[in-house]
């Protein structure tokens, strides 16, 4: 792990070797050279060519080892063959910190990849810092520096950009200069064979010259120490992430580009989701949500003030407000009043406040005053539409905007519809730190994001839980099943692990013959449920081998033979070693399923649903990754679509939720402390008015 000061001096280096620099103005090197003295670098640059030829006017050396010692970066642009050995001669200077601009490392093959893999070697053995390779560089504007291949250099600004790709580095720069825009610190990432987006955020997160911290990914190697890095980033500064690979054929092509392997997109949702990461629609909407961030102050709250002069996209805008997290509230009586004074009798001033199409720039200075000043509103969307009367005087009303602004601690965004005549007011709001869009729909999506962050930075802190179990129990139960070579546990081996937790199970006798289902009903009390056991079928209910709610002998006898006689003749090389007799599940009960499955770069991922085709059909899930907090929990049942049935909807009982989140918790633990288990299903748990019991399950180890 490198710290904050051992990145100075990737950052803010006093001196840098250009190791491939030469007289030709088209090689990497060179280029790089130029960009550097482009930016108005201060620093010392010491070139480095075979020859020892002058580059750009400045004195080269023929060799590294000429180079003077303790020098800040080496920017290598060499062949791959190259550079391993360059990066030894520069860890024995020793040279703090490098970039490694060539490609043919892991995104190449194997032979790419054993290469990359060797360099990361060098790299964790000497200490020394490594960017790349296969990437551009990195610019600090606050330094004046370029040490990247692009010359497309950036103003000063507050947001930190980083990105695995090189072409989406290359767009966002000439976004950011079409759009007056600027960047504290501009990274491109390559094959991160060292230098990952946990490390930049470990820093950026305490760069005073960054507000807005945003990238983009295709893999992150280690998902958990992102989780825990990403969590203390986001309570200080908004992250915004724009992650793809998230379909199979993404995933390919991702894999493809950098060399690495992709998780599932379930689990990156959890994880951005836990992290309090803000997840970027697509390419524009990165750029929107970066624009807004830097420019204006969260929203204290929700509630949004629309103020408009068009009744159809202040609708649209109403409808994009309410399918997020933010409320369109009714302004206070005081200011209706005072609007009424100056707008048209028929203008409606209930929210979207639509001062009609002959609204003059007068009315929307006005007005926009009036919502700033009331407290019923946290933000502010001002939306124009080039109407007839109002065309001579679009840039007024920007002008207007922004001396609103000047004096408003609420954050205002604004939408001004349209082609040319439009034009000169958007670049004016851009230029003096006011968003301008060109739809409702997307100055909503920054309001929305902006919005979602204030609340996560002012939560509550998550509320740890930690049940008592015994793991020494538990390690043993696995340990000896991976000895005999089980590698699933089900029916009474998996209720023995779950034990070790203290889940809630019902009691559960194993007969093997009607006589005995018979006494093991009458010991535990009717009714009962009757249950096929055998370690090779997993899915009972699915073959019509499990039998609820028996009240009798008689009916436990004949159920018995009929699921024996069953399970022969469709599983016929299950071994069968008789029924399960257990006790039914509370009264008035619904079933649930909550699951876990380790995932390749954040570990267990679990997933909770109503039972039957809520999950399977309907795709009504919610994840979370494990370790859960109390929150956590209580978040993944309140937000299936499902919730309202769990809650008693339509006279139905209320089911105890408090017995539900403590099976979640119990099961992320188990989770958490048991990586010999892949996977693992609790299905059904059964749970009611008076407590929850998790009536079957079935884990597979690894």
């Amino acid at each position: 792990m490198y710290s904050y000061s051992s990145l100075e001096a990737l950052f803010e280096p006093t001196s840098i070797a250009i190791i491939g620099a030469t007289a030709d103005q088209d090689d990497p090197g060179t280029i790089v050279a130029s960009n550097l003295l482009a930016s108005g670098y201060k620093g010392k640059i010491f070139p480095v060519n075979a020859e020892g030829e002058e580059v750009l006017g400045i004195k080269a050396f023929s060799s590294i080892s000429e180079i003077p010692r303790f020098t800040d970066l080496a920017v290598i642009c060499l062949s791959p063959a190259e550079v391993l050995g360059a990066v030894e001669m520069l860890c024995e200077l020793p040279v703090r910190a490098a970039i490694v601009t060539s490609s043919g490392f892991g995104e190449t093959g194997r032979e790419g990849y054993i290469l990359e893999q060797r360099l990361a070697k060098i790299a964790k053995k000497t200490g020394m810092i490594i960017l790349g390779p296969n990437c551009l560089g990195l610019m600090n504007p606050t330094l004046s520096l370029n040490a990247s291949l692009s010359a497309d250099y950036t103003k000063q600004g507050n947001i930190a950009f980083f990105s695995q790709s090189g072409a989406l580095c290359n767009t966002a720069l000439d976004w950011a200069n079409s759009e007056g825009v600027g960047f504290s610190k501009f990274i491109s990432l390559g094959n991160k064979a060292v230098l990952s987006e946990a490390t930049m955020l470990r820093y950026l997160s305490n760069d005073p010259d960054t507000k807005v911290v945003v990238g983009y990914c295709e893999t992150l190697e280690d998902g958990q120490d992102f989780l825990r890095v990403a969590y203390d980033a986001t309570c200080k500064k908004p992250l915004i992430l724009l992650r793809a690979g998230g379909t199979s054929a993404g995933a390919r092509a991702a894999s493809a580009h950098s060399g690495a392997l992709t998780g599932t997109t379930s689990a990156y949702n959890a994880a951005f989701r836990q992290a309090g990461v803000l997840q970027a629609v697509d390419i524009e909407d990165m750029f929107n949500l970066a624009h807004a961030f830097s420019c204006q102050p969260l929203p204290k709250g929700g509630s949004v003030a629309i103020v408009t002069n068009s009744g159809g996209p202040g609708i649209i805008a109403a409808d994009m407000c309410e399918k997020g997290s933010l409320t369109v509230s009714r302004p206070s009586n005081a200011t209706i009043d005072k609007m009424k004074g100056f707008l048209k009798p028929y203008a409606a001033l209930y929210n979207p406040i639509d001062m009609i199409g002959d609204a003059t720039s007068e009315t929307y200075a006005k007005t926009l005053r009036a919502v700033i000043e009331d407290d019923a509103f946290d933000s502010v969307l001002v939306i124009l539409t080039p109407a007839a009367n109002i065309v001579a005087e679009v840039e007024k009303v920007a002008a207007d905007i922004l001396v609103a602004a000047m004096d408003s601690s609420k954050p205002i965004v604004t939408c001004f519809m349209g082609g040319h005549s439009v034009a000169g007011a958007r670049n004016l709001l851009r230029d003096g730190g006011i968003p301008c869009y060109d739809f409702p729909e997307a100055a909503v999506r920054s309001l929305d994001a902006m919005t979602r962050c204030y609340r996560w930075q002012n939560k509550d802190w998550p509320i740890e839980v930690c049940f008592r179990r015994d793991i020494s129990k538990a390690q043993s139960i696995v340990a000896n099943s991976r000895r005999i070579g089980l590698m699933e546990l089900v029916e009474l081996d998996a209720q023995h692990l779950a034990s070790a937790y203290e889940l809630p199970v019902p009691e559960t006798v194993l007969a093997r013959t009607s006589n005995q289902a018979a006494k093991a009903a009458k010991r535990i009390g009717y009714p009962v449920v009757l249950k096929v056991a055998s370690p090779q079928i997993s899915r009972k209910e699915e073959l019509g081998l499990v039998v609820t709610d028996l009240n009798t002998p008689q009916e436990l006898r004949r159920a018995f033979l009929e699921i024996t006689s069953r399970a022969a003749r469709r599983c016929k090389d299950a071994y069968i070693t008789g029924c399960l007799v257990q006790a039914m599940g509370p009264k008035d009960s619904h079933e649930v399923i909550i699951s876990f499955r380790r995932d390749a770069q954040f570990g267990p991922l679990i997933r909770f649903s109503l039972g039957g085709i809520h999950a399977d059909m309907l795709g009504d899930v919610s994840s979370r990754l494990a370790p859960l907090a109390l929150n956590d929990a209580q978040e993944m049942i309140r937000e299936i679509a499902a919730y309202p049935i769990l809650r008693g909807a339509r006279s139905g009982a209320a089911i105890d939720l408090g017995a539900l989140e403590d099976i979640l918790l119990m099961v992320s633990q188990m989770a958490s402390d048991l990586p010999e288990i892949q996977e693992a299903e609790f299905s059904p748990i059964i749970v009611g008015p008076d407590g929850a019991v998790v009536a079957n399950m079935r884990m597979t180890i690894g």
